[in-house]
């Protein structure tokens, strides 16, 4: 199966360049839910590099702080804010295609990641990925019609690709002088000065990933909500080994397997 996407909306663009994970998941779903999708992703790269782009935490709160004032206002029927991302945002929560609620819950989890301490403990690490990862999944679930009842099973399958994602990234993050890993398996400053003395805790954390969860009735038209949790499953078996994670077209492949099959 081939995708042509000859020219790209602003969102677009952000989600194959930023995220081209999720941007080839998203390939999968409805062509006229394509757009939506893809302005979910462009909001979620906004809100995520928050931290990465501030100086400080404050400033990044306050970056938060637009994107979650910026829905707010679509909600009370306000104008939109003049942005590449605002603008498609704020008409896709007026149409009712996507989930204002589920949009501030993401840019709140977002929150975790202003600690100076960083994050505590593993159980707060699966938290914050609940609400960000897993966050994005419900949002683009009740997008593409997922039914409530698997809702669940969408946040638990998108926490799963943030964990992966957020090992993968650990000497991304340590060179921004940030570490997401639990406090109480390592010391953040450590990852910091020297990001290979984290790969006992990325095979540890990997390897006690929670279970994948079943999906067991999602309708075809909401598959592509549930894609990235194929390539979760991948990568965390490889970071379980100590392998470095390469996108590869095995990937690809397992993917577009994967959303030609029943959901299971």
């Amino acid at each position: 199966m081939r995708f042509r996407v000859p020219e790209l909306s602003p969102c677009g663009a952000i989600a194959r360049r930023h995220d081209p994970d999720r941007f080839f998941c998203a390939l999968f779903a409805p062509a006229e839910k394509r757009e939506a999708l893809f302005t979910l992703i462009a909001f979620n790269h906004e809100i995520a590099r928050a931290r990465e782009a501030a100086h400080n935490p404050m400033i990044a709160l306050i970056r938060l702080t637009w994107w979650r004032e910026a829905v707010e206002e679509a909600v009370a029927g306000r104008p939109a804010r003049q942005h590449e991302v605002a603008a498609p945002l704020h008409a896709a929560i007026r149409d009712g295609t996507l989930d204002a609620e589920g949009l501030i819950a993401m840019a709140e989890a977002r929150e975790a990641e202003m600690d100076e301490e960083g994050i505590p403990t593993t159980a707060a690490l699966h938290a914050y990925l609940r609400g960000t990862a897993g966050g994005f999944a419900v949002v683009a679930g009740r997008l593409l019609g997922a039914p409530p009842a698997l809702l669940p099973a969408l946040q638990q399958g998108g926490a799963l690709y943030g964990l992966a994602g957020l090992l993968r990234a650990v000497p991304v993050l340590a060179g921004q002088g940030r570490c997401l890993l639990p406090a109480e398996l390592i010391a953040p400053e450590e990852v910091v000065a020297a990001p290979e003395a984290a790969a006992p805790v990325i095979r540890q954390l990997a390897a006690a990933a929670p279970p994948a969860p079943s999906l067991r009735g999602l309708p075809r038209s909401a598959v592509a909500a549930a894609l990235p949790l194929t390539l979760a499953r991948r990568d965390l078996r490889r970071l379980a080994r100590g392998r470095e994670v390469r996108r590869g077209l095995g990937d690809r492949l397992a993917v577009l397997f994967a959303a030609q099959m029943p959901s299971r």
